[in-house]
């Protein structure tokens, strides 16, 4: 038995919205990779996702940092001083969260494109069009709400055609979260609507307002084992694990670089000067030359680190210089910088 979905507008925008519908889909592209599932497409469906896409992502994106940016600012203002410092930097993890948590925004609305793509769309036909005009001029769903419903008409019909089409013991389901325009006004809005209801034997074809609990009545231990999967694949770093990373590797790279200081005095290629000998030397001569409160202020820093970093300061062989360098890099890009900024 296949299961034939015709899934709603409504259904594919809302899966883009929220991180945790990712093992929905996962779990749907699996089982219509197997065979177990076909889509079941109207051409409306593939222009009206299209249409919204961007906004329901841009939407999904911003609306939660902007509250927190409102609630930072209030903090900021109002909060009294003991305890700010740390609820700002709590905050500041989640909306760090965030903003990479658009990247699961991004990686589902790949995954229903690629799921657009395992089937063909069907485009809308005149008998399609007719019947859907036939909806609107008997007010009957979803023509019921005086408002123009003349896509979800189309679908409804499109599926129509579809359960006309039914081949053995196939199943066919409908599954929508548009409530007020496919469900029963005032009742359980799991049922469809009374001018729709003669569409759905609940045997044959279903109407369903919840997709993952339609695909775990066929296939509970794929999602079960694909939530798994999800749930103990790679989290993002939290924003105050890649701050701390970069503060030690800035500072492993700086105390490196301060060795290069000593070995240049060290050898006289350099010399330690009182400052009043560099301030009347010439550009050229003060290249040679480094002031003696500076070099104490200098040894002096080194010590802490070494107190800070035991057996974290090298020395480094070229390969794990390299490797530090492309560690700071990195997070530094991260943050906003250009790649290569290795400034200590």
């Amino acid at each position: 038995m296949k299961l034939k979905l015709v899934i709603d507008t409504s259904v594919w925008l809302d899966l883009t919205k929220d991180p945790r519908h990712l093992p929905l889909l996962d779990a749907l592209f699996a089982m219509t990779e197997a065979g177990e599932v076909e889509l079941i497409l109207p051409q409306i469906i593939l222009d009206e996702f299209a249409r919204n896409r961007d906004r329901v992502m841009a939407s999904s994106r911003a609306s939660l940092s902007s509250h927190f940016k409102r609630v930072k600012d209030a903090i900021v203002q109002f909060a009294p001083e003991v305890g700010r410092l740390e609820l700002l930097k709590q905050l500041n993890e989640i909306d760090h969260r965030i903003a990479t948590g658009g990247e699961a925004v991004n990686e589902a609305v790949g995954l229903i494109e690629k799921l657009f793509t395992t089937t063909e769309p069907i485009p809308v036909s005149e008998s399609v069009k007719a019947r859907a005009a036939d909806r609107a001029i008997a007010k009957v769903a979803p023509f019921h709400r005086q408002i123009n419903g003349i896509g979800d008409a189309i679908i409804i019909e499109t599926y129509i055609d579809a359960l006309a089409e039914r081949e053995g013991e196939d199943m066919l389901a409908f599954v929508t979260h548009n409530i007020h325009d496919f469900s029963q006004k005032g009742a359980d809005t799991r049922l469809p609507h009374p001018d729709l209801a003669a569409i759905f034997d609940g045997v044959h074809s279903r109407y369903s307002t919840n997709l993952g609990a339609l695909l775990n009545e066929y296939a509970s231990d794929l999602i079960e084992e694909i939530t798994f999967d999800r749930e103990y694949s790679q989290e993002p770093r939290a924003l105050s694990e890649l701050l701390e990373a970069e503060d030690k590797l800035t500072t492993q790279i700086w105390y490196g670089r301060k060795w290069g200081i000593i070995d240049a005095v060290e050898s006289g290629k350099q010399k330690r000067v009182p400052r009043e000998v560099w301030e009347a030397a010439t550009l050229e001569d003060r290249r040679g030359m480094i002031v003696d409160k500076i070099w104490e202020g200098m040894i002096a820093a080194m010590k802490s680190t070494e107190e800070q970093y035991p057996d974290e300061l090298g020395p480094w062989t070229d390969f794990e210089w390299g490797m530090l360098s492309g560690k700071l890099s990195a997070i530094r890009w991260m943050f906003g910088d250009e790649w290569d900024m290795l400034d200590t």
